[in-house]
């Protein structure tokens, strides 16, 4: 198999892996080669995609080869990113929090404690990817059970459940209920991305 082969399969086997990258004792069982070749493989692989001037291209870090955007151009996704900033409703937070401190929960569960249907706001925080389905609860009917997801984490810099505050500090600091703009919902917070 020629380098050029080589380098399109990587290229593949890079994209297929997305943000977790893929190592080089992967590449290795994948191409079947000893490892001595897969690192001469992909020290050509790397100074290949350094030649040409690309939109992506591939990083290491301790040892994981990722794709990545070409930071010549981060001016450009930068102005990509803060177009696509949305915000939250106040409806969406509500029902997110309910998620993040109750996980995982039914729908039902969810509309019992904010006092309001949330349908839409659930399908917007999945499409989000804030909440994903984490299996079905043993009840009648087997609701879907939700949970928050990786995105969840990365959107609020959080690295476990633990660092949210609890709850009794969050009514104390506000001196008000944390899901008291239920009474204040519009058409529009259900509309909301």
């Amino acid at each position: 198999m020629s380098d050029k082969e080589y380098f399109e399969i990587i290229d593949g086997m890079l994209f297929l892996r997305g943000d977790d990258g893929i190592d080089l004792k992967t590449i290795q069982v994948v191409l079947e080669l000893d490892k001595l070749s897969t690192q001469i493989l992909l020290d050509k692989y790397l100074e290949h995609k350094r030649q040409g001037d690309q939109g992506i291209v591939v990083v290491n870090f301790n040892n994981v080869y990722k794709m990545a955007t070409n930071p010549k151009y981060v001016a450009y996704y930068q102005k990509m990113a803060d177009q696509n900033k949305a915000r939250l409703s106040n409806a969406a937070l509500e029902t997110l929090a309910i998620v993040a401190y109750n996980q995982p929960i039914t729908r039902n569960a969810i509309e019992e404690i904010r006092g309001v249907g949330c349908d839409a706001t659930i399908r917007n925080l999945v499409a989000r990817a804030l909440i994903k389905d984490y299996g079905r609860a043993d009840l009648p009917g087997m609701p879907i059970l939700y949970g928050v997801t990786d995105e969840f984490f990365d959107a609020f810099n959080l690295t476990s459940l633990d660092e949210l505050p609890e709850l009794e500090e969050v009514h104390a600091a506000n001196n008000v209920d944390i899901f008291a703009t239920r009474y204040h919902e519009t058409l529009e917070d259900y509309n909301e991305y």
